[in-house]
């Protein structure tokens, strides 16, 4: 079966909630079609204002803090992420990498520290989880006082030789103490098992608390391949037709790692030619030949899940690949009619609000004055009262 590129994009920006903005309601439908990145921090609000009606931050607060029925934790790739509570098995153990080796490559960085400590990495996340509950009972906790705490508690049960390589400055940070780093990395597998998550920032940072106590259950117990055949299913439903080495860049390990999630659902896929052998759910198939196209324009936040796509030629010529993502200091991007026609940036300072854009090609009227709708919404949405709207040239 041959798909056209207009045929694939109307199909992801549909299942992205992106062709209509959805009622209110549905908001957890939204957030739980791939989760939802949540850096730089205040992203994930603009990517829920694209896609439903009537998102503010004290809606987001109240569904994150008061109705516990949104969750924020590390997630894939290791960046923060909102997702669902009723999905948090999915997000969790469906991300958890199955092997010492997978886990390896989820927090690349790691490996050379821990094997000074002549320690496998499975072993120094339990060395972890040992003592997380003791530092973080009754407490909310940011990750460097966090890290510094167990690293402490840790240290006191390790014999002489590794105490002394633990206590030392190791290579990530000036002045960091080596355990004090490798103890940041495990953090990330606890959120995969469920043990901690984020509460709403304070403070400008967003602090660690015991997943048990915030929610006052723990997350439910599901049989990890069931998770992890239901995130690829989640993945292919909002990125699909795609491949095997595309979900794993998307999910953070290298291609050869990632069969403990695609053999999974193997029978339920169909091959698509979209320019190269690609796949994709059979039950999507006729949703990809008749999906309606966008019409409208949302100015999309940096690594909005649209844009966390693989085959970026699809949505944006490559000529412009370096302009919209970058290594570090992504800009926004205009999303106009399905089509990414520029990339925006933008700048507060108390009560005003600049926002710049950068097209890619001359905008007609008609768009400029969509996008100048748009960024008033956003002014709104971050505070602000006074907005300064300049296009380059």
């Amino acid at each position: 079966m041959k798909v056209s590129r207009s045929e694939v994009n109307a199909f992801r920006l549909h299942a992205h909630h992106l062709t209509d903005r959805v009622e209110q309601h549905r908001l957890l439908d939204v957030v739980g079609a791939s989760g939802i990145q949540n850096s730089p921090p205040g992203s994930a609000l603009l990517s829920l204002h694209a896609r439903a009606q009537g998102v503010s931050q004290e809606l987001v607060d109240k569904r994150v803090g008061d109705d516990k029925n949104l969750l924020q934790s590390w997630c894939m790739r290791g960046s923060p992420f909102f997702f669902p509570t009723r999905d948090a098995p999915v997000f969790t153990t469906g991300v958890l990498p199955p092997t010492e080796e997978t886990m390896r490559q989820f927090i690349r960085g790691a490996s050379p520290s821990v094997d000074e400590l002549e320690l496998s990495l499975t072993e120094v996340v339990e060395l972890t989880r040992a003592e997380i509950g003791t530092v973080l009972t009754g407490r909310r906790l940011a990750i460097d006082e966090l890290g510094a705490a167990i690293a402490e508690r840790v240290a006191d049960t390790l014999p002489t030789k590794k105490r002394r390589l633990w206590n030392q400055e190791g290579p990530h940070a000036a002045g960091q103490p080596l355990g004090e780093a490798i103890v940041h990395f495990c953090i990330r597998i606890l959120t995969l098992q469920g043990v901690v998550c984020l509460a709403p920032r304070e403070d400008n940072a967003a602090p660690f608390v015991l997943v048990e106590e915030w929610l006052g259950t723990p997350i439910p117990d599901v049989d990890p391949e069931t998770a992890r055949a239901e995130l690829l299913r989640r993945y292919l439903h909002c990125y699909g037709p795609s491949t095997k080495a595309d979900f794993a860049k998307w999910l953070g390990v290298r291609a050869g790692d990632a069969e403990p999630w695609w053999g999974l659902v193997e029978d339920e896929l169909t091959p698509i030619n979209f320019g190269r052998k690609t796949w994709m759910l059979t039950d999507d198939v006729d949703a990809l030949q008749t999906s309606p196209p966008m019409q409208g324009l949302r100015l999309l936040p940096p690594r909005d899940p649209y844009t966390q796509l693989r085959d970026r030629e699809t949505i944006v010529d490559k000529k412009f690949h370096k302009t919209v993502w970058k290594p570090v200091g992504d800009p926004g991007t205009v999303l106009s009619d399905g089509a990414i026609i520029g990339t925006w940036r933008p700048r507060k300072n108390g009560n005003k609000f600049r926002l710049v854009v950068a097209p890619f090609d001359r905008l007609t009227a008609r768009v400029k004055e969509d996008i100048e709708h748009e960024a008033k919404k956003i002014t709104a949405l971050r505070g602000a009262t006074d907005l300064t709207l300049d296009f380059e040239p």
